[in-house]
């Protein structure tokens, strides 16, 4: 028993012959310059949209892990009825 006995099918060769061009679209067709720019802007916009929230994480570590013990104490005097340890 073969695994794929009609094989062949998905190789032929006698459709296109040697001589024509293949079906593909010119490399300096308006469509692919919009596309190949589009790709662009949608991968720079990615890549700021990936730094931005990097940033912002390591930004609040860095805050958190650099208290003071006044930190602690930020909201004391307030006249708002805030619960304490609430932060800042």
């Amino acid at each position: 028993m073969r695994l794929l006995p009609n094989a062949c099918v998905f190789f032929k060769t006698d459709d296109v012959p040697r001589t024509e061009q293949l079906p593909f679209p010119e490399e300096g067709s308006e469509d692919t310059a919009l596309m190949k720019t589009l790709g662009w802007v949608t991968a720079g916009l990615g890549a700021v949209a990936l730094g931005l929230f990097v940033g912002r994480e390591l930004r609040q570590r860095y805050k958190f892990n650099h208290r003071t013990p006044y930190d602690a104490y930020a909201h004391a005097g307030d006249e708002k009825d805030v619960d304490f340890g609430l932060g800042t």
